[in-house]
């Protein structure tokens, strides 16, 4: 009889369950088993490069391309070694044709040890999760750190000037603190705002108030942009300190050039922001003393009165500034009382420092002004002598009285012989001045300036011809300045000055006139 083909194995569920379980063990066990070392070598590969790519673990963990390609050749791996061995023969030991006891019992170690072996895929998954934890942890720790270095980087610099780099600090402190709270560099956030907090008030603690005004503002606001949670026992923090360094700053700039109107501003901000603040209460009477420390430097015939009341302008500028107008009115009121006597010692400081022309300039806008000021007429007389003593600096050796000196007066009738309208201004015992008209048919006289040539003969017509003006004039000497307006067809007389000595119990007559060469 021909022989017979060899019956096939019979199927083993349980050695197919065994071969499948090896090979999810990520080391191709089960091709191992069944001797299909290529297969088993190819299982090897795919774990060898899944490990290269995964180590060391790193933030971004292993791409998912790459673990669902992995994941597709192990399970294929599992599936094609269970299919392999249903059938295939094991060498586990034992007789050959064993029953099906014997077999069972000859695969239940080798079950037990491949179940045992799927805690190697298992146990390596929660290390690399720890492990990318943990560089989660490290990655998190070194951003707080690089934020924290930025910080410390702009520490002592102004806020304007850092305020960009602050800004960028805080937005990564409020990520760490909010998105990554459980973190350790989560954890740490409150610590390092309090860092950050102490960073941007440096300038308060130097005292330097005015560049810790921006700082202090931001922080204040903090609770507005910031969890928080994290600010703990910085909420509120910043409010004294800011309503300290308005005041502070906000004095320190009254009348002070450049600062006029932020002094107002910041005290402003102060009375607005803060109404029950001690800080508050003090602001009328700084504003009171500092008013009391101007005005003590403005005072006639004392040096430094022109400078004093050029701070106490923009003092006044920093009160008109200052609200509500009705808390500062009074000391608005002052202050403008302070400047009008400042403007006047202004003037006789100009006088006596021999600065003619601003000593005209003063006094004459002093008088229109404050035209109902007692020192309005006194200011007019300065003014008047200043005129003459730019032209002649002797009538400046002495400031003009206030008052007339009593006693008699001698009189001086002065006439105009000439074409054009005269100002004739004076100063002596007493100052003043008097326009006469033009004389209508008086034209100029031909005159040389050679040295004794003679005089016209002025003023020899009738009375009635020539404009007048009589003065009357204690005794004393005077000095006199005429300027005279020019006229169409003759030459326009310079200002023309000269001094006269008035004695008692005499009149006078002075004639003014004008030559081609020179006025008298």
């Amino acid at each position: 009889m021909p022989a017979q083909p060899p019956a096939p194995p019979e199927s083993n569920p349980a050695q197919a369950v065994l071969v499948g379980l090896l090979n999810l063990s990520c080391l191709g066990l089960g091709y191992v088993l069944l001797k299909q070392w290529i297969l088993a070598a190819v299982c090897w590969l795919a774990t060898a490069l899944l490990l290269l790519v995964a180590l060391p673990a790193d933030v971004d963990g292993v791409p998912t391309g790459v673990l669902a390609g992995y994941g597709v050749v192990l399970l294929a791996a599992a599936v094609d070694g269970a299919r392999r061995g249903l059938r295939a023969p094991l060498a586990l030991g034992g007789a050959p044709g064993a029953g099906t006891g014997a077999a069972s019992r000859r695969l239940a170690l080798p079950m037990v040890l491949a179940l045992v072996l799927l805690a190697v895929p298992v146990g390596g998954s929660v290390a690399y999760g720890a492990a990318r934890d943990e560089a989660v942890e490290q990655s998190l720790l070194a951003r707080l750190a690089a934020v924290d270095q930025q910080v410390k980087s702009v520490e002592g610099q102004s806020f304007g000037g850092a305020e960009h780099t602050y800004r960028k600090a805080l937005a990564v402190y409020q990520e760490l603190g909010t998105k990554h709270s459980g973190s350790r560099a989560g954890k740490l956030v409150p610590d390092r705002l309090a860092d950050y907090y102490a960073s941007v008030s440096a300038p308060y603690e130097q005292k330097k108030y005015c560049e810790a005004v921006p700082g202090l503002q931001h922080l204040r606001a903090l609770p507005g942009t910031v969890d928080r949670g994290l600010l703990v026992g910085l909420t509120g923090k910043a409010d004294d300190p800011l309503a300290h360094s308005w005041y502070e700053c906000g004095v320190a700039g009254l009348g002070r050039a450049g600062t006029e109107t932020t002094a107002g501003e910041h005290l402003n901000a102060l009375l607005s922001t803060f109404p029950q603040s001690p800080y508050a209460g003090k602001v009328e009477p700084a504003v009171r003393e500092g008013l009391r420390t101007r005005a003590a430097a403005v005072s006639a015939g004392t040096t430094g009165a022109c400078a004093a009341v050029v701070d106490l302008r923009r003092f006044d500028t920093s009160v008109g500034a200052l609200e509500p107008k009705a808390t500062f009115a009074a000391v608005a009121r002052d202050t403008g009382k302070e400047i009008e006597k400042g403007d006047f010692a202004c003037g006789v400081e100009q006088f006596k420092g021999k600065e003619f022309s601003e000593a005209v300039q003063t006094m004459t806008e002093y008088a229109e002004q404050y035209p109902d000021s007692p020192q309005a007429a006194h200011a007019r007389t300065i003014a008047i002598a200043a005129e003459i003593a730019d032209e002649t600096p002797a009538a400046g050796s002495r400031l003009p009285s206030a008052t007339a000196p009593g006693g008699s007066r001698m009189v001086m009738v002065v006439s105009n012989d000439g074409p054009g309208a005269v100002e004739l201004l004076y100063t002596g015992p007493v100052t003043g001045r008097v326009t006469l008209n033009a004389c209508g048919n008086c034209k100029a006289y031909e005159g040389s300036l050679r040295l004794g040539a003679p005089k016209p003969k002025v003023c020899t017509g009738p009375s009635s011809k020539y404009p007048k003006v009589t003065l009357t004039l204690p005794a004393g000497q005077y000095h006199f300045l005429q300027k005279r307006s020019g006229t169409a067809g003759t030459l326009s007389a310079a200002d023309k000055s000269s001094t006269a000595k008035i004695e008692p119990g005499y009149s006078y007559t002075n004639c003014l006139y004008v030559t081609s060469g020179f006025g008298f």
